[in-house]
């Protein structure tokens, strides 16, 4: 006889560790209105996106055939062609689908979480689903029970809107007997149906005083999976806690007598998902006071307060393994954060599952979840406001402007998840360099030790260190206001660099560029140096071109000998101002003035002599970190009591400079190449654009003089208008939004 561990080591042996994915489909109900990720991020009209999946060699995808989209009105009005129409393309793909029903839903207007017959419903839908679609072998009927109950029948978040325990328990109950008679349903049609049950098992970890909280929540994280398993006896400890909320012992013995355990048990991990509790709330904002009725205190994100750092991956999944002795798949891995941090992420809960596997524990696949991204779970999707976070791909990257749709574009993510597809080891530099739940400006609030304050608890990492000097970014321009601030958020997201200044690095001079690049290796160059001054650009145009056209030529001619990545700028200003619609990449070039003249010609230039190189056109900086850009200028003659002139009738793209530079390391890392315009979306004078900082920091906006250009006195010739759109990507905030961080930022600065 075989014994079930050597079985499972057999199928470890033999099959390699999966990558799936997974669209963000959530359809949440709020009050009387559903919140619909399918409809936000595209995907219900764009079938060509499944091609798009199948290239990154995905085993499976975690899909989406809800009900709540498919049958509104009922079974008998449902509509398939849809789902049939995405089924069959998955088919034909050779992508196993793993078919959700419910996810972070309530169900069609007739029904809720909390209606009793709720689980008989789904279990009808799911009978349907499995009759039309016979050779689906995977099924997700509810995507994380216990979560969902809590944000819908205990915090109140979502539909129904319950704000007590025995609302939670109902919503958990209902929704893990609509699992189990879904799977029977579906298993009558299909008996080799497989459940993959996902919940996102975040730990709790607390100080001493609220250890009993702690383990109270701890055990309570798992009761989805141990109803499934039929694991809640009278002596399981959250019997007696269901039966104090009100739930009757018929309904906890129902999953007894009907057990439906987990096939694949899928574990949805994020790093905001652990908290710690903390009876001290004065060290931490009111927004995270709370209580029990017994004890109140502050419930915070335990990586932004325990020294230990994050939770570690391989805990969490052995955990569920020594708990139940199940196949594990990691069913969810994202974070939102910049690029490079979505790198480190995903390939740390990858390598995780890998060494677990190697210790004999069946982990069958790693997730990369939000394949295209998700909209406003910042608010827990409470509210629509057009908060976007990207993720394997990036939905901006046509503008709306333009009217065209949304076409998804890889990033970074795409690549690596092609490579663990494909058996390679991901090999990007910025891997080298620990995540920020590792490093120490994780930390928010006074450092707790987790392990010691918990009692004991286990599962909390250790701080992470680079085994090795990762391969720098070099920054030409240090005394510039874009060297510095790529410098200063290089040194925020973890990003290793070099900031050079002309005497360690000329541009312009062939030999003292090659020096570097052989001495340091970097894995890529920024030039963020450059001739600014438009106005004395006419007077020496021999110095304006040889900084702004002759060095970007040398550098970019360096670059591509050594195999370095290239990033450089360029201005709006290549522009004339004849149009009044905004120039695009591909719109031709008729600068008037020397400065935009040496900017055209290293645009060409160094696209000839590195094609793979990125240059990013610009506009009119504004930032918190220098005293000498137009905004902050504006504002301290205005604080002053003094009058300001600006030019009424010269239209620009306004450009926040943390933007620019974060978004400009996005595209870097992601490997784009070609032009790229960057610029905060919307149009505005620069006497508006006084006026609209003045009224933003509370001064007298009259105090702004509106002049036309021609009475500046200004030596060179500016276009009228030279507003920046884009149709390759409107992945820049509006101006409104720039314009109250800045200020936000001047204040904390």
């Amino acid at each position: 006889m075989v014994s079930f561990n050597s079985t499972l080591n057999t199928h470890n042996s033999q099959l390699p560790l999966e990558v799936w994915a997974g669209v963000e489909c959530t359809v949440n109900r709020v009050g009387d209105e559903y919140f619909d990720q399918l409809e936000r991020n595209g995907h219900a009209t764009r079938l060509d996106d499944l091609d798009l999946f199948a290239e990154l060699g995905i085993k499976a995808i975690r899909y989406p055939i809800l009900w709540e989209r498919t049958a509104p009105d009922g079974l008998e009005n449902a509509d398939w062609s849809w789902a049939s129409e995405r089924l069959g393309r998955l088919r034909e793909l050779g992508i196993r689908p793993i078919v959700g029903l419910v996810h972070h839903g309530s169900g069609p207007r007739h029904t809720s979480l909390i209606d009793p017959e709720f689980p008989e419903k789904l279990a009808l839908y799911a009978r349907a689903v499995a009759e039309r679609y016979p050779w689906v072998t995977h099924y997700t009927p509810v995507n994380e029970p216990l979560t969902t109950a809590r944000f819908s029948g205990m915090y109140g978040h979502w539909y129904p809107h319950g704000g007590d325990e025995l609302s939670f328990a109902r919503a958990l109950l209902g929704q893990c007997r609509a699992i189990a008679l879904s799977m029977k349903a579906i298993r009558e049609v299909n008996p080799n149906a497989q459940l993959v049950q996902t919940e996102d098992l975040g730990k709790i970890y607390s100080t001493a005083k609220l250890a009993y909280q702690a383990q109270f929540e701890n055990e309570r994280r798992w009761l989805s999976f141990d109803l499934l398993c039929g694991r809640v006896t009278p002596t399981h400890r959250m019997w007696g806690h269901l039966r104090h909320c009100g739930i009757n012992e018929a309904e906890l013995e129902w999953f007894l007598e009907n057990p439906c355990p987990p096939d694949i048990i899928g574990i949805n991990h994020y790093l905001t998902s652990d908290r710690f509790l903390d009876e001290r709330k004065e060290r931490y904002p009111v927004c995270s006071h709370g209580g029990n009725g017994r004890d109140e205190y502050a419930d915070v994100e335990a990586v932004r307060v325990c020294a230990e750092g994050a939770a570690d991956p391989r805990n969490l999944l052995l955990e569920a393994w020594e708990r139940y002795k199940l196949p594990i798949a990691i069913t969810e891995a994202h974070v939102s954060c910049t690029r490079e941090e979505q790198l480190r992420w995903l390939y740390e809960v990858w390598s995780a599952a890998g060494q677990l596997r190697d210790q004999g524990v069946d982990v069958r696949a790693v997730t990369a979840w939000s394949l295209l991204g998700s909209y406003d779970w910042n608010s827990l999707v409470t509210r629509s406001v057009g908060y976007y976070e990207s993720g394997v791909f990036d939905l901006r990257s046509r503008s709306v402007s333009s009217g065209e749709s949304p076409h998804p574009r890889p990033t970074a993510i795409a690549k690596m998840v092609r490579d663990l597809a494909a058996g390679r080891k991901p090999n990007h530099p910025l891997l080298e360099t620990p995540g920020w739940w590792h490093r120490q400006e994780r930390l928010l609030y006074p450092a707790v030790s987790c392990l010691k304050e918990s009692s004991g608890q286990s599962g909390v990492g250790g701080e992470m260190t680079s085994s090795s000097s990762p391969s720098p970014l070099v920054i030409v321009g240090a005394t510039g206001t874009l060297g510095r601030a790529f410098a200063r958020l290089c040194e925020l997201r973890g990003i290793s660099y070099r900031l050079l200044s002309r005497k360690e690095m000329d541009i312009a001079d062939c030999a003292s560029v090659n020096t570097v690049l052989t001495e340091l290796k970097p894995w890529a160059v920024v030039n963020a140096a450059g001739y600014v001054r438009v106005d004395d650009a006419e007077r020496e145009p021999h110095v304006c071109l040889r900084v702004n056209a002759t060095g970007p030529a040398i550098l970019a001619a360096a670059c591509a000998q050594h195999n370095v990545a290239l990033l450089t700028f360029s201005s709006d200003l290549v522009f004339d101002g004849a149009v009044f619609n905004p120039y695009v990449e591909s719109d031709a070039v008729a600068p008037l003035n020397v400065y935009g003249c040496s900017k055209a010609l290293a645009e060409k230039l160094v696209l000839k002599l590195h094609p793979a190189s990125l240059v990013i056109r610009t506009s009119s900086f504004f930032g918190p970190w220098d005293d000498y850009n137009f905004v902050t200028i504006a504002l301290r003659q205005l604080s002053a009591g003094n009058t300001f002139v600006a030019a009424e009738d010269a239209i620009v793209s306004p450009t926040y400079v943390p933007d620019l530079v974060h978004t400009s390391l996005d595209l870097l890392i992601d490997g784009e190449c070609g032009l790229w315009h960057l610029a905060n979306q919307g149009a505005i004078a620069w006497a508006d654009l006084a006026r609209l900082a003045a009224k933003t920091a509370g001064f007298n906006p009259s105090n702004v003089i509106a002049l036309p250009t021609r009475e500046l006195g200004l030596t060179a010739k500016r276009p009228t208008y030279s507003v920046l759109g884009s149709n390759r990507g409107d992945i820049m905030s509006c101006l409104d939004s720039a314009m109250s961080r800045y200020f936000d930022e001047c204040q904390r600065f």
